[in-house]
């Protein structure tokens, strides 16, 4: 979902900036608070942002101006809250930009909003109403993960469609375009992050159980759901 370097209108550019801004600003606010709070989770937020990173360089060619690959964000949202994951994807983002030309810095804006706000914030939700639903962690979190990820792709390809509308069927139809191409990809890949984060998560509650049974992800029971 990283849109490239300049492949954005400087308008939209701007607009996805300026959304992107406030929910920058309240995640930075919460994520010093939870550390200075709990400062242990300095290392368990760096391995956050590392796994994201990780993932979410590993690019697939798809839509001209954009790729495909997984988002690594479900992860730190389940752990930390879906707020703290906006600078670490912020971050992410950045440095990827600047490190590996993947994405770019007037779209940086638009790639926070996709990937570090709308993914992370969705993941969180499909969490919590899991969690309502009486699911058991390991589905709970594959869905977290798996449609956070979709969540992201979905709102590039609305991105791309507001920017690029077709000619004759206008915004809905280049969505439908943009949404269907990423789709081929973005579906195995998805699935892909998910198992991978309930494997990290069940790791995490095994080797670790002590030190991170008050993070709410890790501290309900495996086979059932409070």
């Amino acid at each position: 979902m990283h849109i490239m370097e300049g492949f954005l209108p400087f308008k939209h550019a701007l607009a996805w900036t300026v959304a992107s801004a406030p929910f920058l600003a309240w995640g930075l606010a919460a994520a010093g608070r939870r550390l200075r709070e709990q400062p242990d989770q300095r290392m368990l937020l760096g391995v956050s942002a590392a796994f994201a990173f990780l993932l979410s360089a590993l690019k697939l060619p798809s839509v001209t101006g954009s790729c495909s690959h997984p988002t690594g964000v479900g992860l730190g949202a389940l752990l930390f809250g879906p707020a703290a994951m906006v600078p670490v994807g912020f971050v992410v983002l950045l440095f990827q930009a600047l490190l590996l030309a993947h994405g770019g810095l007037t779209t940086l804006g638009a790639n926070v909003f996709s990937m570090a706000i709308v993914g992370p914030f969705v993941a969180y939700g499909v969490f919590r109403l899991a969690c309502v639903l009486g699911l058991a962690r390991s589905p709970a979190v594959f869905l977290a993960a798996c449609l956070g990820d979709l969540a992201t792709y979905v709102t590039t390809s609305l991105q791309l469609a507001l920017a690029f509308p077709d000619p004759v069927g206008g915004v809905l139809l280049s969505f439908e375009k943009f949404a269907g191409i990423f789709a081929l990809t973005q579906l195995p890949l998805a699935i892909t992050e998910g198992l991978l984060t309930v494997l990290v998560v069940n790791a995490m509650a095994q080797f670790n159980a002590r030190e991170l049974q008050h993070l709410p992800v890790l501290a309900l029971p495996r086979r059932a759901m409070p």
